[in-house]
């Protein structure tokens, strides 16, 4: 058997990236709170004393942009002066303008439905050509890679322990990094956590790793996977005191691997955060998620990758690919048919049986879009177990 290490990061709500994930997924939610039906794709950059919001909206509602990212970054920690970011004080540069024409040709009207395609769930096009992934596995409850998901849960705990004062000298930025060992599929022990964790100038630096060690690692680690040789890297530099946009300036979508499985599947290269689910960059991975979990659920893989693309325009997709990594109960072509029967993947019926029009999106900006336990996400749910189950009991 093949023993082999896989590295996975997470980033808190705090990183500079994350800050500005978490403002144009804010945006996008306020806008469908007013208007369901709004085109938005949204972006952000953030560095020392500035944020820059831009992108595409086309709406009827009316959204105080610089309130909201003040708003925003304050409730991230971003709150006084001395963090080198504060949301009091910040400059906010609001470029907005609205859809290209051209691309709503294809959006409100698709090629189906140009051509007689009286289904109602046909009338939207793809928001762009391109390709995206969803993926599950068997390696834990939420159906997540274990690096990832330990990796979630140590930012997540860092960043409750910060707001509840159980480390009160912590600050908004940090990260996390697992590295897991696994003998051949299976993953049997932690071998490298790194923890860096932003915190206040005059913290002694052998206190902050004790408490990060006490109330956070060993807090998220389970115990069956971690041994003597398990190795610890706590804040190595020894100090990290500016951060956030101060210390790198931060950009929407720039953590995409973060925000899907770590790395152990593959991602189409397109950000989520900002963008209505016109666009499928956002609503395709939820699709495919969506049906990778529930096929390794129903127990007809141990592990499922899912690849749709599209063309800009069209409403159905171009190509599904199914990939069970040679865990699969059928063939990988007959589950590819099964899905596309039981999966209706043109955008107006994802977008409906997942509820994507209303204002879900501002709690993915972190911690990932997958396998949340925090959040109750329409693409996380086991709803076509029993029917994908039946649908293979009729090839066997």
């Amino acid at each position: 058997m093949a023993r082999r290490l896989f590295t996975s990061e997470s980033v808190t709500d705090g990183h500079p990236d994350k800050v500005c994930d978490r403002i144009a997924d804010t945006v996008l939610d306020t806008i469908l709170e007013k208007d369901p039906q709004a085109r938005v794709a949204c972006e952000c950059a953030a560095t020392t004393g500035m944020v820059l919001v831009m992108g595409e909206v086309t709406t009827h509602c009316y959204v105080d942009i610089p309130r909201l990212v003040r708003d925003v970054v304050i409730d991230i920690g971003y709150d006084r002066q001395e963090l080198g970011f504060d949301g009091h004080s910040l400059a906010v540069v609001s470029a907005i303008n609205s859809q290209s024409p051209d691309i709503d040709l294809g959006v409100s009207r698709s090629l189906e439905a140009k051509f007689g395609d009286a289904d109602d769930d046909c009338a939207i096009g793809a928001g762009d050509q391109g390709m995206m992934f969803g993926y599950a596995c068997d390696e834990t409850p939420e159906y997540m890679p274990l690096p990832i998901s330990l990796a979630h849960k140590l930012t997540m705990r860092l960043c409750d322990v910060r707001r509840r004062g159980i480390i009160p000298f912590l600050r908004p930025d940090g990260k996390a990094q697992v590295t897991v060992e696994y003998d051949d599929d299976t993953p049997v022990r932690i071998d490298t956590v790194v923890v860096s964790a932003q915190h206040d100038p005059e913290v002694d630096l052998e206190v902050l790793r004790r408490e990060i060690l006490a109330h956070v690692i060993m807090d998220v680690l389970p115990r069956e996977f971690v041994d003597a040789d398990t190795k610890y890297y706590i804040n190595p530099t020894g100090r990290f005191v500016i951060g956030g946009p101060q210390g790198d300036s931060g950009l929407t979508g720039r953590k995409i691997i973060v925000d899907t499985y770590g790395g152990y599947a593959r991602h189409g290269g397109g950000s989520f955060s900002g963008k209505d689910c016109t666009k499928v960059d956002r609503s395709a991975a939820y699709a495919a998620r969506h049906a990778a979990k529930n096929i390794v659920a129903a127990g007809i893989a141990r592990r499922c990758e899912i690849q749709l693309a599209y063309a800009i325009g069209v409403a159905n997709p171009v190509s599904v690919l199914v990939d069970t990594q040679g865990t699969g109960s059928v063939p990988d072509d007959v589950v590819a048919g099964i899905v596309t029967r039981l999966f209706d993947l043109r955008p107006a019926a994802i977008m409906k049986r997942l509820n994507l029009r209303t204002p879900i999106f501002r709690k993915t900006a972190a911690f990932g879009h997958f396998g949340r336990s925090d959040a109750d996400f329409p693409w996380e749910r086991l709803d076509m177990v029993d029917a994908l189950r039946r649908a293979v009991g009729e090839h066997l």
